[in-house]
């Protein structure tokens, strides 16, 4: 579907959803730049909310991950965990951290997504400029990302999303509001598998 010249959203989305989990993680670590920069162009204006990525029912300092694929030629498969933030802050935003192999040497990239609407990018913003006040247990201690060797990954950039289909998202980076060549895919693990 992704080697047509322009992508049936409505036809692979189908697609995709009818899989079962492991089998959208497969097809979603299969996808490689080509593929993703049409998914990015024909997602424009695919609607997504921090709330859909994380449903507000959860509670606070619930797990939420999704399986990454990223276009870089090497360490392209990662995870971004997710999680509503702890009871008591008054904004409506997520909590989240990378993770992957080379998580040792370039920091866990904590990040805090939001929804940025009416923004040309794309409707949630995951923002490595932020740092989260909180984590639940089991993540990695919290550090900006000025830390280590995040500083030349992560530091100054904010990823935007769109929505692909139900459990796939198609994400841009962007660096003082700059577009970069880098995309990645994210599809959703449910809650509770």
């Amino acid at each position: 579907m992704l080697r047509e010249p322009v992508v049936d959203l409505d036809a692979f989305a189908r697609r995709f959803e009818s899989a079962p989990h492991a089998e959208r993680v497969a097809i979603t670590e299969s996808i490689d730049r080509k593929g993703q920069e049409k998914l990015w162009e024909a997602s424009r204006g695919g609607p997504v909310t921090i709330g859909q990525m994380v449903p507000p029912d959860l509670g606070p300092l619930r797990e939420v991950v999704f399986h990454g694929k990223n276009s870089l030629p090497v360490f392209s498969r990662f995870q971004k965990r997710f999680c509503r933030p702890a009871a008591g802050i008054g904004r409506d935003e997520l909590w989240g951290y990378n993770h992957q192999a080379m998580q040792p040497f370039t920091g866990p990239g904590y990040f805090v997504a939001y929804d940025s609407p009416g923004n040309p990018f794309g409707p949630v913003a995951i923002d490595y400029t932020k740092t989260p006040t909180g984590r639940p247990d089991g993540w990695p201690e919290i550090h900006d990302n000025t830390y280590r060797l995040s500083r030349f990954i992560y530091n100054g950039t904010i990823d935007y999303m769109r929505r692909v289909s139900e459990h796939l998202l198609i994400g841009r980076a962007t660096r003082a509001g700059n577009a970069m060549p880098n995309w990645f895919l994210l599809c959703r693990e449910d809650p509770g598998r």
